[in-house]
């Protein structure tokens, strides 16, 4: 029995390992097939996790338009994913506009220059962000209000711009890529966090709205999305329950991981989806059902002055 099992188990293993790998191909190529041939409207792409998502929907077939603020950066990565393509896949050339979301003005100008590139819009992923850190009295209301205007009003105002399209043609995705902060409130966020509830109030709403025309709204929240060359190191923490919950809610996900399942939330039209470690997540429970004990593990955190930075 025993010699027996010491054989048996290494095959079960390796079948195991098999079977994963051949999963993990097939969801793979089914989650590209699935946005061959659409048009999918990326904003922020020349960000880290907008180059992610350009990259992935490119090698997918996407007909990509990729909106970004810089347009020397946006032929950078243009030049990169042409570079990079596979010539026995058909890719397409994406297209390129310039779109600066806190500009709210000018959004319904630039929405129809969208619609031009290939006449309708499949999938919209909505990926801007403006963040800015520090104490709520110390930071302007000018300031405030340019992290609305950056965080909804910019992207409320180009989904609504492109959604009657969708909606004549009863097909269409809307993705927001929002953040854990769109549920739960972290001090000295204050204007970044107002903004994330509301685009997430926002989206909630209109999923119900529009299912009837057959649009799927979706919303990706990660916690924080990691730069690609810094890691989380020792630093220089206090012993508290506050630092080492801020800690893990602070180092989010690699930007390849939540590119990987923004297309995965496009396969399978899944409405809400909550990238985070079991730090946050326990925190989304304690928040809704001992929210006493929630805000005084966070109140400690708040003992120390900050300066405010620059927003990014």
């Amino acid at each position: 029995m025993g010699v027996t099992a010491v054989f048996i188990l290494p095959l079960l293993l390796l079948g195991i390992s098999g079977l994963l790998f051949i999963y993990q191909e097939v969801s793979r190529l089914w989650s590209k097939s699935a946005v061959q041939n659409k048009v999918v409207v990326l904003t922020d792409a020349i960000s880290g996790l907008g180059k992610e998502c350009a990259r992935v929907f490119h090698a997918g077939g996407a007909r990509l338009v990729l909106c970004g603020k810089n347009w020397e950066r946006l032929e950078t990565l243009y030049d990169a994913l042409i570079s990079v393509a596979d010539p026995s896949k058909q890719t397409f050339t994406p297209k390129l506009v310039l779109l600066d979301l806190s500009d709210v003005s000018c959004v319904p100008d630039v929405a129809k220059e969208i619609l031009d590139c290939y006449g309708c819009v499949d999938i919209l992923i909505n990926n801007a962000s403006m963040k800015v850190k520090g104490p709520a009295h110390k930071i302007s209301l000018e300031l405030d209000k340019k992290i609305m205007d950056a965080n909804y009003f910019g992207p409320i105002t180009l989904t609504k711009a492109l959604l009657p399209d969708m909606i004549t043609r009863r097909t269409g995705q809307i993705v927001l890529v929002n953040n854990i902060q769109g549920k739960l409130g972290i001090p000295f966020r204050t204007a970044y966090a107002a903004s994330k509830h509301a685009a997430l109030g926002f989206f909630d709403c209109l999923r119900a709205e529009v299912e009837e025309y057959d649009v799927v709204v979706s919303t990706v929240s990660p916690t924080f999305v990691r730069s690609y060359h810094i890691d989380p190191g020792q630093g220089n923490w206090e012993a508290s329950m506050w630092k080492f919950f801020f800690r893990k809610l602070t180092y989010g996900v690699h930007p390849v991981d939540v590119a990987e399942e923004v297309m995965r939330t496009v396969r399978r039209k899944k409405q809400e989806v909550f990238m985070a470690n079991p730090i946050p997540k326990a925190a989304m429970y304690i928040r809704t059902f001992f929210p006493e004990f929630f805000f005084a593990v966070v109140a400690c955190g708040v003992k120390e002055k900050l300066n405010v930075p620059e927003e990014s």
